[in-house]
């Protein structure tokens, strides 16, 4: 259950949910309530595709690349410290803020406004971290659950921005990042005693 929360909560904020609405609002801003919820939907099917595909598969590109986990641990890190630095300061963590014509769920609100390089990493750290069986069911629920969550608030982005407002969101946006530096530093530091030791 432990595993469960913690996997939970950290990839809750790596998906940076709060960033991810005010894109959400700012591509839909001329949306009816209907077609925005329908969007919500389908950006949160595409949003499993893309993170289940790399948290099962990931593992492959250490193998053909011939990358130690630890180096990744270092660079992901690394990726994810840059993503919450932009946020803190008000930028889009390296997420396009391009606006799209036509259908937007998959690009740009899937990937990479949700599913960034920063959580990229992230998902292929956690892919080859999780060694048995158990442990891969269980932070594969946690991803899924974080990711229902996401997509619960995207359904709901209409009142939650007229309840918070946009400096409610921007607020939240740079409290996630000041929480994605944390976890930034610990998968770095987790990927530097690795190679030392």
């Amino acid at each position: 259950m432990q595993l469960f929360i913690s996997q939970y909560l950290k990839l809750f904020f790596v998906l940076t949910p709060f960033f991810v609405i005010s894109m959400f609002l700012a591509l839909t801003n001329e949306y009816t309530d209907n077609k925005k919820k329908r969007l919500a939907f389908k950006v949160t099917l595409a949003v499993i595709a893309i993170s289940f595909s790399i948290y099962i598969f990931g593992k492959y590109i250490f193998l053909i690349f011939g990358i130690t986990l630890d180096a990744f641990r270092i660079g992901a890190g690394a990726l994810l410290f840059l993503s919450a630095a932009a946020l803190v300061q008000g930028g889009t963590g390296g997420k396009e803020e391009q606006i799209h014509t036509g259908d937007i769920a998959v690009v740009p609100l899937a990937l990479p406004i949700t599913v960034g390089p920063a959580t990229t990493g992230v998902l292929l750290v956690m892919g080859v971290e999780m060694e048995s069986i158990a442990s891969k069911l269980i932070a594969g629920s946690a991803l899924l659950c974080a990711i229902l969550t996401v997509g619960l608030l995207l359904y709901v982005a209409g009142h939650i921005e007229r309840w918070l407002g946009k400096t409610g969101i921007s607020i939240l946006s740079k409290l996630t990042g000041l929480i994605l530096a944390s976890i930034a530093a610990q998968i770095m530091l987790t990927g530097i005693k690795g190679m030392l030791g």
